[in-house]
């Protein structure tokens, strides 16, 4: 049974265009300028180029056509991840309770704090004050009595704002917004909700359960009914180890794209991953191949592995016979990203050896590079397939 909070405790705190904001924050001369932060495939937008339709995942050739004036930046990984542990920092500072979606959101709880910290609308602006002030960036705070209506508050209030749904106006504020507001709601739910005629969020609130389920399945039924209807009772979790670990790399969309280049782009990406993943200590036994096409579809190709590892050799391997069955498939439809990810993860000391139990040499040299790379940044070597091409950018799929 749902038992709803009393107060609306719950911060949802968004960092806005993070990427394209860091770098107007680095670079005045940006500021206030249509950015674009990529080159052939946009990774991130200002809300000036937001302004004349750009988005995230667009073409370089098209979005320049939707704004003449656009400027593009090249990526800078290491800035948006100094940026990001800023803010995370600031969160920690705020509540006891964060739990961090992605490089630039989280959830914050705040119960019981208001005799020491104030009411959750004076933390969330003050929250919003302190990242503003130390590391320079806009960020959106959206409060609420459950982790949905504190997102789509945010989702609301972008850019560089702050929204609370009072305990009391919960229905009044959701039920107006489109069906797309409601999380699992994509283009192929909405279609079919479209199709019936169902366009809001009170459309679906008003449906018996029974009738979503048969147009959206048993899971996504029961969840949009119970989100439609304000029900959500997850709460803030922390320290909840990630699942996976993974990165992308937008590829645009001229000219074909060689075999040969492909693999450079996957060595590239096994090898920022794999350092991340022996970083946290830990091991993965399945690797995940993702691609998006040029009309936007995607796929994805998995392998799991015999034995967990964190050792590079059998990660490549694995990700290169999952690249070379999608070949035809890309050679047919053409590529535009390219991603990898690194799942069913264990902790490297829960793990059993296998005979022999000795550190094998691989893992030594894995180690020997990390710490290289560690001390004195990560083109300090570098594979020979890679050198003289354009590392790019290798965005994460989830944060650190």
């Amino acid at each position: 049974m749902f038992v709803p909070m009393a107060d609306g405790t719950i911060l949802h705190a968004d960092l806005d265009s993070f990427f394209a904001s860091v770098e107007q924050r680095d670079d005045p001369r940006l500021r206030g300028r249509p950015i674009a932060v990529g080159g052939g495939v946009v990774l991130a937008a200002s809300y000036e180029a937001k302004a004349f339709g750009v988005a995230g995942g667009m073409g370089g050739r098209q979005a320049k056509e939707l704004c003449p004036d656009l400027l593009f930046v090249p990526g800078r990984f290491d800035a948006y991840t100094k940026a990001s542990k800023a803010v995370f920092k600031i969160f920690d500072d705020t509540s006891p309770l964060v739990e961090g979606l992605s490089i630039d959101e989280a959830f914050l709880d705040v119960s019981g704090m208001e005799k020491i910290a104030g009411t959750p609308a004076e933390i969330a602006a003050r929250l919003r004050v302190r990242v503003r002030d130390k590391v320079g960036l806009p960020i959106t705070v959206g409060v609420a009595r459950t982790k949905f209506l504190a997102k789509v508050a945010s989702a609301q209030a972008k850019p560089d704002g702050l929204l609370v749904v009072p305990v009391d106006g919960e229905l009044a504020f959701l039920h107006p917004l489109p069906v797309e507001a409601l999380w699992g709601v994509g283009k192929v739910t909405a279609g079919k909700l479209h199709a019936r005629g169902i366009t809001t969020v009170a459309q679906v609130a008003a449906l018996p359960e029974e009738l979503l389920v048969s147009l959206v399945g048993k899971a996504a039924g029961r969840q949009l009914h119970a989100l439609a209807n304000g029900r959500d009772a997850r709460r803030v979790r922390t320290g909840v180890r990630r699942r996976s670990i993974g990165g992308q790399r937008a590829l645009g969309r001229r000219g074909p794209k060689t075999p040969e280049a492909l693999d450079a782009t996957l060595v590239a990406l096994v090898d920022r991953i794999g350092r991340r993943l022996r970083a946290a200590q830990r091991v993965c036994r399945t690797i995940i191949l993702r691609l998006r096409f040029d009309d936007f579809s995607r796929a994805t190709r998995s392998q799991t592995l015999g034995a967990p590892t964190a050792d590079t050799r059998p990660i490549l391997a694995a990700a290169r016979e999952l690249l070379a069955g999608a070949m035809p498939t890309i050679e047919r439809e053409g590529v535009t990203l390219l991603g990898l990810s690194l799942t069913n993860l264990e902790d490297a000391d829960a793990v059993q050896l296998a005979l022999p139990l000795d550190e094998t040499k691989a893992s030594r040299l894995d180690a020997a590079v990390d710490d290289v790379r560690d001390r004195f940044g990560g083109a300090s070597i570098t594979r020979g397939v890679l050198v003289g091409r354009d590392p790019g950018i290798a965005m994460p799929l989830l944060p650190d």
